[in-house]
């Protein structure tokens, strides 16, 4: 695995380093900034963001992660796995960063202290240990770098006097096979609450045919459940034959494609299951079974490809030129699902030209306003309800000077959708039970399931 660590600024200079194996020189970090120029692709320009992360020179392997105005570099000599390294360089950030709230130069050089410590207890000889943010927290803290526990030691014969010596103890979420939660927790009222949120991205073009989509889901859970519970999880058949069907090594990641909701078209990817699902029991009999740590986690995400989904919202869009001196838009927006389902938050981004005047407005639901720093018109609902049809018309005066390709242009840029959806879900995907049993407390669970869907960073809609 990796040699050594570097954070250096945003020059290539180091700020902070920890060498594992000594076999790396000093002088080797020197070389970054100059393979980072010669790999650019932007003019040899050094932080443009260009350079593919991994590089090679002289026997060494330069991996690393930009976060911020930083550098956070792994260098090694050996033929080793990077994508595991950058795993590792990323959840680095995170627990950095859960420390020192913001992770930069200046906060670098302010915790040198609980920096070094971090690094020595999270990797051992260049190979990651621990990376769990909750685990660390409990004996690395702000306030004392090192936990010491006060053990008493019987000394001398009967009669003899009790000594007392200070000793480091690691957690017993260290020693415990259950490593991600701790002993002893307790709650008056015993609660689990499962979101089932699906990010959708999707292309349409101007006739209301999908072009491309893409799902990205994730199954949350909320457990605030005591002691050390066993929880079942039931998703039905159609998601499991569409592609958790098979389980491949032991990292908690699955790979398959198929069928969701029994049409083709429908891939499941990219499976991924928190470290606490056991991934036999999964094999064996299909169901999610784990120990959950405590608090928020994700305990399964995946990502969808389909190209039988309909989209969510149907947009007519019409424009006329009035002798370039003013243009008139007409938007129509259908809510196209069934009637018992409503969409909250929905924002609609239309594209207009530059520097437009006197903006007038007809519509019959909604707010609408122009934002001028962006080019758009914001048409925003609160709620709209399945099967509703809406419409929007914007007047808006040319300036007396302007550029005709400029009017042009803006037709090209596609109208952009925000909007998030609750009791459904678009792949198919369905809790068909969860059962929690904790067989020593044998206590009353309240589970709680909820559906969430949500535009992702592009659903976007083409009006030429």
């Amino acid at each position: 695995m990796a040699s050594v660590i570097y954070f250096l600024d945003n020059k290539g200079r180091p700020l902070l380093s920890r060498d594992y194996k000594g076999d790396i020189p000093a002088q080797a970090v020197e070389r970054f900034p100059f393979l980072l120029i010669n790999n650019s692709s932007n003019n040899g320009s050094f932080d443009d963001g260009s350079t593919r992360p991994v590089l090679y020179d002289n026997g060494i392997n330069y991996i690393y992660l930009m976060h911020k105005n930083l550098y956070v570099l792994a260098m090694t000599r050996h033929d080793t796995n990077v994508f595991n390294i950058m795993c590792y360089l990323n959840n680095l950030i995170k627990v950095l960063e859960s420390y020192v709230k913001s992770l930069e130069e200046e906060s670098i050089r302010d915790n040198f202290s609980i920096i070094y410590e971090l690094l020595d207890e999270m990797m051992d000889f260049g190979i990651p240990q621990i990376t769990d943010t909750k685990i660390l927290k409990e004996y690395i803290t702000q306030e004392s770098f090192t936990l010491e526990k006060v053990i008493a030691t019987a000394t001398g014969a009967k009669g003899g006097s009790l000594s007392q010596t200070r000793a480091k103890q690691p957690p017993s979420t260290l020693t415990n096979s259950v490593n991600w939660r701790s002993p002893g927790i307790f709650y008056k009222k015993n609660e689990a609450y499962l979101d089932v949120v699906e990010c959708i991205d999707m292309l349409i073009n101007a006739k209301g045919q999908m072009l491309s989509s893409e799902i990205h889901g994730a199954i949350k859970l909320k457990s605030y459940l005591s002691g050390m519970p066993e929880l079942v999880l039931g998703l039905n058949d159609r998601f499991l034959n569409g592609g958790l069907a098979s389980i491949r090594g032991e990292t908690g990641e699955a790979n398959g494609s198929g069928n969701a909701n029994g049409s083709k078209g429908i891939e499941v990817e990219d499976v991924k299951f928190h470290q606490c699902v056991r991934l036999s029991k999964f094999e064996a009999d299909k169901m999610v079974s784990f120990i959950p740590p405590d608090g928020e986690f994700d305990l399964m995400s995946y990502r969808v490809h389909s190209h039988t989904l309909r989209p969510l919202f149907l947009i007519d869009y019409k424009m006329k030129n009035h002798s370039n001196t003013r243009i008139e838009i007409m938007i129509k927006v259908k809510a196209n699902y069934k009637s018992k389902i409503s969409a909250n938050r929905l924002e609609i981004r239309i594209p207009v030209p530059d520097d437009v005047d006197s903006p007038k407005f007809h519509y019959n639901k909604g707010s609408i306003k122009y934002i001028p720093s962006e080019s758009v018109v914001l048409w925003k609902f609160k709620r709209i309800d399945g099967g509703k049809e809406y419409v929007m018309i914007a007047e808006l005066l040319l300036p007396s000077v302007h550029d005709l390709s400029n009017l042009e242009t803006f037709k090209k840029k596609p109208v952009n959708l925000k909007f998030e959806m609750q009791g459904f879900v678009t792949s198919g995907l369905q809790i068909r039970y969860l059962k929690i049993n904790e067989p020593k407390l044998n206590y009353q669970s309240y589970p709680y399931v909820r559906y969430i869907t949500r535009s992702g960073d592009n659903y976007s809609v083409r009006v030429k």
